[in-house]
C-alpha cells in the first residue's frame, strides 16, 4: 500500500514535533549562524561607499555584553519554566503538564536567549579573524541591534508570561483553549471525516497487540488500505480508550470472507502510546479539566472559586459544541471505507460533571453554580444534551441531598436547579 499522509496526520506528527522544548531552540541557533553569515554576503555588494563606517571597538563591545549575559538568562529561563512546570503538576494536575510546556511564549523566549549567545558567539569569532569588511560590519552592526531589541521585547512579554505561568487559573484556561479545539475539530467532523457507523456488529475483528491509550488514528491510511483490499474498516475504539493486548479496536467487513488480511497495514495506523494526548480527544480536556476541579475542592486546597471557574469551562465547551456548524467549515465524508462512530454527549458530560458533582457535593457554592451550568446547557442544547444535562443535575442534586447538613444551604441548591 502507497503510503498516504491526511492533513490531520501531518497535524498530528506537527503537533509531535512542536511540542518537543529543543526543537525552537536547535531552529533558531541555525538562523542565528545564518545571519552571521549574510552579514558577511553583504560585502560582495561592494558598498562601501554608501554605509557609515562602525567602529569595530563598539561591535565587540555589544557582542560581548550579549555573550556573557544571554547564556546565563538562558538557564534562568530554564529555571524559571521547570518551577512553573513543577507547580502546574502540584496545584493543577499532573496531565496538564503536557498544556502548560507547550506555551508559545516561554519556548520562544528561551529560543531567542539561546540564539543570540550563538549569534554572539559566532560574530565574536568572525570579527576576530577579520572576516568582515566595511559593508559586513555594518550589516552586522544592524543585526546586533536588532538582535538585542528582540531580546528586551522578548524578555519583557516573557517575564509577564511567566507571573501567570503555572498558576491555576492560567492553567485551567490553557487546558480549556486546546480541549476547544479538539472539541471543534470533531464538531466539524463528527466521523473524522470517515462514514458513519452502521455495522458495529459485523466483521472480522482486529485486536490490539500492545498497552496503552490510542492517541491517534491515521483514517486516511485506513481507507487507502481498504479500498486495496476491497473491505470496508469498522473502528471499535477511539482516540482516548485504554487497550490492551487482545482490545477489539476495529472490524473488517469483506465480501470475501475466506481471504486472509494482512492486519499488519489496519495495526499501523493505530498510534498507541502511555499517554492520552488532546489532538484527537476531546474527553480528555474534560478530564483533566474535572481533576483540576477535583484537586480545588480537596480537604488540603479548598479551593471552590477554581472548581466554579471550571465550570464555567465546562459551559463554554458544551455551548461550542451544540453551535451549528460554521458554513464552509462542515468537513465531508472523504473515506466512506472506514465506519468511524460519533463520541457520546453523555461520556463528555459523565467525564466532566460526575466528579466535580461528588467532590464538591458539600460545598453550596458548587452545588448552586452546577446546577445554574447544567440548566443552561439544558436550555441551549439539542435533545441528547438536555437529557445528559436533566440527569447529571439529578445525580448533583441527590449527593447535595446527602452532603448538605444544613436545610437553608439544600433549599438554595434546589432553587438553583431546573428541577426545583
Amino acid at each position: 500500500m502507497a503510503a498516504s499522509y491526511s492533513r490531520d496526520h501531518l497535524r498530528f506528527l506537527y503537533n509531535r514535533l512542536k511540542d518537543k522544548l529543543w526543537v525552537k531552540p536547535l531552529w533558531m541557533c541555525f538562523c542565528s549562524i545564518c545571519a552571521v553569515f549574510i552579514a558577511k554576503l553583504a560585502d560582495h555588494y561592494n558598498a562601501g561607499l554608501f554605509v557609515p563606517p562602525i567602529s569595530l571597538d563598539s561591535i565587540v563591545a555589544l557582542l560581548e555584553i550579549m555573550s556573557s549575559s544571554m547564556l546565563v538568562i538562558a538557564t534562568f529561563s530554564v529555571g524559571s519554566m521547570i518551577a512553573a512546570y513543577t507547580s502546574a503538576s502540584t496545584s493543577a494536575t499532573p496531565r496538564a503538564f503536557s498544556v502548560v510546556v507547550s506555551d508559545d511564549v516561554s519556548k520562544n523566549a528561551l529560543s531567542r536567549f539561546i540564539g543570540s549567545f550563538i549569534f554572539s558567539i559566532v560574530a565574536l569569532t568572525a570579527i576576530k579573524n577579520d572576516v568582515f569588511e566595511i559593508t559586513g560590519l555594518f550589516v552586522l552592526f544592524i543585526l546586533t541591534c536588532l538582535v538585542f531589541a528582540l531580546v528586551i521585547l522578548t524578555f519583557i512579554r516573557w517575564v509577564d508570561r511567566l507571573a501567570r505561568l503555572g498558576r491555576v487559573g492560567n492553567t485551567v484556561d490553557r487546558v480549556e483553549h486546546v480541549a476547544m479545539q479538539s472539541l471543534i475539530r470533531l464538531r466539524n467532523a463528527p466521523n473524522r471525516s470517515g462514514a458513519p457507523c452502521v455495522d458495529a456488529e459485523q466483521g472480522e475483528a482486529v485486536v490490539a497487540t500492545s498497552v496503552g491509550y490510542i492517541q491517534h488514528i491515521d483514517i486516511s491510511r485506513l481507507h487507502h488500505w481498504a479500498e486495496d483490499n476491497d473491505a470496508v474498516v469498522v473502528l471499535s475504539a477511539l482516540p482516548g480508550k485504554f487497550v490492551a493486548p487482545g482490545t477489539v479496536i476495529a472490524k473488517v467487513i469483506s465480501e470475501k470472507s475466506e481471504q486472509e488480511f494482512d492486519y499488519k497495514s489496519v495495526l499501523a495506523a493505530y498510534q498507541i502510546g502511555a499517554d492520552r494526548l488532546f489532538d484527537d480527544d476531546p474527553r480528555f480536556g474534560f478530564i483533566v479539566l474535572s481533576e483540576i476541579a477535583g484537586k480545588a475542592l480537596s480537604p488540603a486546597v479548598n479551593d471552590p472559586g477554581s472548581a466554579i471557574k471550571v465550570i464555567g469551562s465546562f459551559v463554554r465547551l458544551f455551548v461550542c459544541w451544540s453551535e451549528p456548524v460554521p458554513e464552509g467549515d462542515e468537513q465531508q465524508s472523504y473515506y466512506d471505507r472506514v465506519q468511524v462512530p460519533e463520541v457520546s454527549i453523555d461520556d463528555m458530560f459523565d467525564d466532566a460533571f460526575t466528579a466535580i458533582a461528588r467532590d464538591g457535593a458539600s460545598c453550596v457554592e458548587v452545588g448552586i453554580h452546577l446546577q445554574k451550568a447544567l440548566t443552561a446547557l439544558c436550555m441551549v442544547g439539542d435533545d441528547k444534551m438536555k437529557a445528559a444535562a436533566r440527569r447529571h443535575a439529578e445525580l448533583s442534586l441527590k449527593r447535595s441531598q446527602i452532603a448538605l447538613s444544613l436545610d437553608e444551604d439544600l433549599q438554595a441548591v434546589k432553587s438553583a436547579s431546573m428541577l426545583g
